[in-house]
């Protein structure tokens, strides 16, 4: 699977699942159960990899703005979703966080901006196809602490000139 398949596999689940990311998970699950399992193996490497990429500092800022706050497990649940948002809004993202209030056209934190499930989905459909684990991925591994310069998210003036429009669209 190349980059190409990785992301239209997330774009048409995510599109049949209306934007509900539980259904996403459950669809792209469904998905992945008709591909080999070498195939779901290097669909979870396209997703790890993105993954890891997107743990960042400037990243964090903006899913503590859009989530009202966010702990470590709410910034990895934050990162899963983000990548369920397709390449445009994850790409986007990695390159402006803050473009976030633009690329988002409707985001509602009791529903958005989880997508624990989505993280799981290659490993449950490894899982149903061959009775077993999924094995190593073989990717470096992730990073302990995020990149870039950790940010105070207590500080909201300095949230607020960091993130100008995200601030405008979702700040107190």
């Amino acid at each position: 699977m190349d980059e190409t398949e990785f992301w239209e596999l997330v774009d048409t689940t995510r599109e049949a699942a209306g934007g509900d990311p539980e259904e996403h998970a459950d669809l792209l699950v469904e998905r992945l159960l008709r591909l080999d399992p070498e195939a779901v193996l290097d669909f979870a490497r396209h997703f790890e990899a993105r993954y890891n990429r997107a743990y960042r500092w400037d990243l964090w800022g903006a899913a503590w703005l859009l989530l009202g706050g966010a702990s470590d497990d709410a910034f990895d649940y934050f990162r899963c979703w983000l990548i369920g948002q397709g390449r445009e809004v994850f790409e986007g993202a990695l390159h402006d966080p803050d473009s976030l209030a633009e690329l988002l056209d409707d985001f509602d934190e009791r529903v958005d901006g989880d997508g624990e499930e989505l993280g799981y989905a290659a490993d449950e459909a490894y899982e149903q196809l061959t009775g077993v684990v999924a094995p190593d991925l073989g990717l470096p591994p992730a990073p302990d602490e995020p990149e870039g310069t950790p940010q105070d998210f207590e500080d909201e003036a300095a949230l607020a000139r960091r993130y100008p429009s995200l601030w405008t669209r979702f700040g107190d």
